[in-house]
């Protein structure tokens, strides 16, 4: 079914906008929502609640490009539920190992919050703008999905190796890209 059409079913308060959403959509957000929290159970909530919350938003939001609109969803409710079983001290998922690499954006403070701020955000926008496609769905797909080495490998044809050089070539460019900006990193 087209997105179009999903939305309007939505608009419609169609239930069907929820079953064609799972379908279309449901594998795509489980994806995000598992590289963040790792556990089965969680991610099929989030899921769920994914579903909800766009429900919910539409009306009176119309979403332009709905696998984002739902990926922003997933996203945020999945690190929501990441610092609360955080705060438990259960944990899991990749979200540190990728909350570590970018720690230099941070200037010494929590990770969530500095990429929060909207200066920050402006700038690492920016940076992406100027990257090539490639260099910038491999960046996306490490630090908005959270995607492992090895799943970008895969994806792009390249070794292991080679993903983590690239990446951390591209953090280098980010700092300097901050740096330019007079954010301090």
């Amino acid at each position: 079914m087209e997105d179009a059409r999903i939305v309007q079913l939505y608009w419609e308060r169609n239930e069907q906008a929820i079953s064609a959403t799972a379908d279309k959509y449901g594998a795509y957000c489980a994806s995000i929502a598992r590289n963040i929290l790792g556990d089965p159970e969680d991610v099929e909530e989030c899921v769920s609640d994914t579903y909800l919350r766009a429900w919910n938003a539409i009306p009176p939001h119309r979403p332009q490009i709905l696998p984002a609109f739902l990926g922003r969803i997933t996203r945020n409710l999945a690190l929501n539920r990441y610092r609360h079983s955080r705060a438990d001290k259960r944990g899991g998922g990749r979200l540190p190992a990728v909350l570590e690499e970018l720690s230099f954006v941070t200037g010494g403070e929590d990770a969530e919050q500095a990429l929060d701020r909207r200066e920050v955000v402006d700038a690492v926008n920016s940076f992406l703008a100027g990257l090539p496609a490639r260099k910038r769905t491999i960046f996306l797909c490490r630090y908005w999905y959270l995607d492992s080495i090895a799943e970008i490998g895969a994806r792009f044809g390249m070794t292991e190796g080679s993903v983590s050089v690239t990446l951390s070539r591209l953090r280098r460019k980010l700092r300097d890209h901050l740096l330019e900006r007079g954010i301090d990193v």
